[in-house]
């Protein structure tokens, strides 16, 4: 014990790490909306614990609503025993805005290495399926109390909350004006950028989703967000011009990117990548767009696809 946290023993914190290793990167799922209560209609305890097998869903898909607190912890860590109460006694005094996951480090060896526990009781806040905040140690009550109080909706948030209930009920107009109420007193504001920019990706306003999005701080909703923005904004491209232009000129480079972009769009994706490739290899203006283009479609279509598979390969030979 070193202080008033337990740092993991070196076989262990090696075993971690293979199951890190082995386990990939967790992925946000996107804007959502969770609900309050279980499926059986249960108001959700206190603290609840969560495994390797529904962390996903549990935790990070449920954290578009609310703050969710993961204690990451043990049986046999005595300051993890000392902080438990204090961490569920603050999380009640919430009313249920902010809710307490547990995750027993031995039996979730997995998680404790994705999130680099290196100590226990470490406690991490999620909110828009990304970790925002943590500390490790047994904090004192008054503190422990501190940090979840900052961890509360803001008024922005809870204005995006009653926007996320309209677009369940499919008033998508009502929504889209309460989200950009707080978008224009709060243009960072994570997960009303992430909503507004969806809805204009699906209303066909690229350019809308993309300066939305530009706000934003980084993350792979905010990536994949911006690919298919730009995937949506190919589809203004004339197809048959771009065609004509490269049959009378097979040279010209940015033609043939145009070509690919609106294969792209229509969801014609082999001849897309192709295309996208061929304007790589040409090392011309065109190439850093037709790069990003074939980026995007990876992103897209994820990384088992096995046209992804292929042309990454391809386009690392290409690049390199």
């Amino acid at each position: 014990m070193r202080g008033c946290f337990v740092s993991l023993e070196p076989e262990k914190a090696r075993a971690v790490a293979r199951a890190a290793a082995d386990m990939g990167p967790v992925r946000p799922t996107g804007f959502g909306n969770v609900g309050r209560r279980s499926n059986l209609g249960r108001i959700m305890p206190i603290a609840y614990d969560v495994e390797s097998e529904d962390f996903s869903t549990r935790v990070l898909d449920r954290s578009h609503e609310k703050p969710i607190i993961v204690d990451f912890w043990a049986e046999w860590c005595g300051p993890c025993k000392v902080l438990g109460p204090a961490l569920e006694a603050a999380v009640q005094a919430t009313d249920g805005e902010v809710e307490l996951a547990k995750v027993d480090v031995d039996r979730n060896q997995q998680l404790a290495g994705q999130f680099g526990i290196q100590g226990i009781p470490t406690v991490i806040a999620f909110k828009g399926g990304q970790p925002t905040a943590r500390f490790t140690g047994a904090l004192p009550d008054t503190q422990v109390r501190q940090w979840v109080e900052e961890l509360r909706p803001t008024d922005s948030d809870r204005q995006v909350a009653a926007a996320e209930r309209l677009l369940d009920a499919g008033d998508e107009d009502a929504a889209l004006e309460i989200l950009n109420t707080v978008l224009a007193a709060e243009p960072t504001h994570q997960e009303a950028g992430l909503a507004v920019a969806a809805l204009r990706i699906n209303q066909g306003d690229a350019d809308a989703a993309l300066e939305v999005l530009a706000h934003l701080s980084a993350n792979e909703e905010v990536a994949h967000l911006q690919a298919a923005a730009r995937m949506t904004a190919a589809e203004s491209i004339d197809a048959e011009a771009a065609c004509a232009a490269l049959a009378k000129n097979p040279d010209d480079v940015q033609a043939r990117l145009h070509v690919a972009q609106a294969a792209a769009a229509a969801g014609d994706l082999e001849d897309a990548l192709e295309g996208l490739l061929a304007v790589v290899q040409a090392k011309a203006d065109e190439s850093e767009q037709a790069r990003q283009a074939m980026i995007d479609i990876f992103d897209l279509r994820g990384p088992d696809d096995p046209l992804v598979k292929t042309y990454r390969t391809k386009l690392a030979s290409a690049l390199f």
